[in-house]
């Protein structure tokens, strides 16, 4: 019950291949009928038992050992961003506007090539692999946890393991995880003020929504500073803020949204309801009327210490000790295996894949249209995929 390099780098080239097919046909959100057909293609043959999604074009296959024992889930995201491709390479996207910009290709290929290096070993236990569309933005997890994805043995997984590729940051083949919040919570806040327009040259006439949203925006800012701590900080940026369209009319509306990032539960909510408050109360200084819809997108990812830990060893055993290291605090960016975590003990690493010509510390990053990933890491990555389940079904 050994994975070797040697055993997944004999896979590299069948990857590869697959890797490329994928992000040369890049689909986004929840319906990735081409994705899923070529998983599918990958995974035939194989002694798994395949179960299609219903509402989404996931896939959830199911590896039985030899023997009666736990079950281990190891989940890969399928879907790409809505994004124009501006790179080089040979096999970029022919999908205009959609783009592997976030390396889900790289996830899916290694996770086919975790469940052939599984197909070959002898192990007590059962492992699901979850091929899910839809995390961005989408709430992929989730939709497949209400199809039952977690009880697709009849029994709840006792771990669950994701990794996710980074065109930055580190060198490829190096892996960085932590026990605790690893990654964000994620929201969405958008906000429309609602004045009276009129002629620029008499404002006294009208009730302007822009000043107000413009302090809203500031305050925004000031509202975070002085209410949380710095060990459990919260990030707001407004990404986006539209209103009227000429230069001497006063509009009736003003529209802004941005993004909310928080690194425990208890800060979600309460940045959640200080923000209302803030934008309430400058409205009616203003003498202005304000909508907020505000959207809990994904909850804060948080590993199990324990199940951390376990990752750690299994990473230095398989890839060398010099190759794994914990990172001393989580990744703004967010997850939606946050909903799987929320439910099973796990664990989610992050691994490098910045390509051997570009420096880790400049190159464009993930979500980036001139992001690219290293090839080179998909047979170590389905590797420690593999050897992660095996590693946890052989100490249940």
């Amino acid at each position: 019950m050994t994975v070797t390099l040697a055993a997944a780098a004999a896979l590299q080239d069948d990857l590869v291949d697959l890797r490329r097919a994928i992000h040369a046909e890049p689909e986004t959100g929840l319906d990735l009928p081409a994705t899923q057909d070529k998983v599918l293609d990958a995974l035939n043959g194989l002694p798994l038992e395949i179960t299609k999604g219903r509402a989404l074009s996931s896939v959830t296959a199911v590896l039985h050992g030899s023997r009666p024992g736990p079950t281990v889930l190891l989940r890969a995201d399928m879907d790409a961003l809505p994004l124009t491709e501006h790179t080089d390479i040979a096999y970029r996207s022919r999908t205009p506007g959609a783009m592997h910009a976030c390396g889900h290709d790289l996830h899916t290929s290694m996770l086919v090539g975790a469940a052939r290096l599984l197909s070959a070993e002898d192990f007590a236990g059962s492992v699901i692999l979850m091929f899910q569309p839809g995390e961005e933005g989408h709430a992929g997890a989730k939709h497949m946890i209400d199809e039952g994805v977690l009880e697709a043995t009849w029994q709840k997984p006792i771990a669950a393991y994701a990794l996710h590729v980074t065109a930055s940051m580190l060198p490829a083949g190096y892996v960085i995880s932590k026990g605790g919040p690893i990654m964000a919570a994620a929201d969405t806040v958008t906000v429309t003020v609602r004045g009276a327009g009129g002629h620029a040259s008499m404002p006294q006439h009208a009730r302007d929504p822009i000043p107000a949203a413009c302090e809203m925006v500031l305050a925004a800012q000031t509202f975070v500073t002085r209410s949380f701590d710095v060990f459990d900080p919260v990030v707001v940026t407004i990404g986006s803020v539209h209103a009227g369209a000429a230069a001497n009319v006063i509009p009736d509306d003003a529209v802004f949204t941005g993004t909310v990032r928080s690194f425990s539960s208890g800060s979600q909510e309460r940045v959640r309801e200080g923000l209302h408050r803030v934008f309430q109360g400058i409205a009616a200084a203003h003498g202005v009327d304000v909508e907020i819809d505000y959207r809990i997108d994904y909850p804060v990812t948080v590993n199990d210490f324990g199940e951390a830990a376990r990752l750690a060893s299994s990473a230095r055993a398989l890839l060398g000790e010099e190759y794994y290291f914990d990172v001393p605090q989580p990744v703004p960016a967010s997850e939606d295996f946050s909903f799987i975590l929320a439910d099973v003990p796990g664990a989610l690493a992050m691994v490098g894949a910045t390509p051997a010509d570009r420096d880790a510390a400049t190159a464009p990053g993930n979500h980036s249209a001139e992001a690219e990933f290293d090839d080179a890491v998909l047979s170590r990555g389905g590797a420690l995929y593999a050897a992660l389940a095996l590693d946890r079904l052989a100490r249940p």
